[in-house]
């Protein structure tokens, strides 16, 4: 389903790489997220960072000590803000650029696709979506699929083998 309703998308780069997408392809993949699903938008901010700063991230947040692909940090609303309110921040994500590419090297996947993947599973996680159960993660991963494909990038859990 489809409501085509613009997000604010705000892009940090802590980083600076070659192979980094660029602000709008990261705009233009978080939207088609937020696209997907009916009466979802808000404001996100999308932070490209290193394998140090995920590291920390994750360690904070997750209680695991290594760097990792991508974390997202779903907005919780302070007690005492109108509920008009609550809809206006969806929360931030993480992407580690050296994670990212290194996936993307290891199991021979276009680089620009897994970056894709990455900021549509982070955007989902926003939406509520999780990958805990196998129920969960069937329904998660068929939507990351079905979006992907909307942006012509092909299925990334079942891609062809050399």
């Amino acid at each position: 389903m489809s409501n085509n309703k613009t997000a604010r998308i705000e892009i940090q780069y802590a980083i600076s790489s070659d192979g980094l997408p660029t602000e709008a392809e990261l705009t233009l993949w978080a939207q088609a997220a937020l696209n997907s699903i009916a009466d979802s938008t808000g404001e996100i901010t999308l932070r490209v960072v290193d394998a140090e700063e995920t590291r920390a991230l994750n360690h904070s947040y997750r209680g695991k000590d290594s760097p990792t692909n991508v974390l997202s940090f779903p907005f919780e609303m302070p007690e005492g803000l109108p509920l008009a309110a609550q809809d206006l921040i969806l929360g931030d994500i993480a992407l580690c650029a050296d994670v990212i590419a290194e996936e993307s090297q290891e199991q021979n996947k276009v680089l620009t696709h897994h970056w894709a993947h990455m900021v549509v599973h982070g955007v989902l996680h926003l939406l509520g979506f999780d990958h805990i159960g196998d129920s969960d993660a069937a329904i998660m991963e068929k939507l990351e699929i079905d979006i992907l494909a909307s942006l012509g990038i092909p299925d990334p859990y079942h891609l062809p083998t050399a």
